[in-house]
């Protein structure tokens, strides 16, 4: 693994900037390939309008489009804090190898920034959780997945 100060240095640089130009909460990321930083990002929540413009998300997406693959395998992540289950979802998705963090989720906590709730979330069965999840049938679900396992041309992931 590389010399990690310079990567988490520029994710600092990433949640700085988003905290000094109002651009989202004091978060930041950056993807590392074969000692590149090949994506950053810092949070944009509240100045795009989107609960999943996490530091993380922001910087696995940039990573994907300058290297032209969803597949970051091989990948490290570094970030100021510890991901929220939502980043650390597209973490597994996107096959990066290993994340690096400093603050923890109890430290984002203390802020007034609560991922644990959901966290616990997950654990639970859909009809045990505080968001109303209803399973229901539709004759087209076959049919998509059917169509989808047929596909001769599909790109795997």
């Amino acid at each position: 693994m590389q010399a990690i100060e310079p990567y988490m240095n520029e994710a600092f640089t990433e949640a700085f900037n988003s905290v000094r130009n109002n651009v989202g909460g004091p978060f930041g990321a950056v993807v590392v390939m074969n000692g590149k930083v090949i994506g950053k990002g810092g949070n944009m929540v509240s100045s795009q309008n989107d609960p999943t413009a996490h530091a993380e998300i922001v910087a696995i997406r940039d990573a994907c489009h300058n290297i032209k693959n969803f597949d970051l395998t091989g990948a490290v992540l570094y970030a100021t804090c510890e991901p929220c289950p939502m980043c650390l979802s597209a973490i597994y998705w996107a096959n990066i190898q290993s994340v690096l963090y400093c603050s923890t989720r109890l430290d984002a906590e203390s802020i007034g920034f609560k991922d644990n709730h959901i966290y616990e979330e997950l654990n639970l069965l859909p009809e045990e959780r505080k968001i109303e999840f209803l399973h229901i049938g539709h004759p087209k679900a076959a049919d998509l997945f059917r169509e989808w396992t047929e596909k001769n041309d599909k790109i795997p992931y």
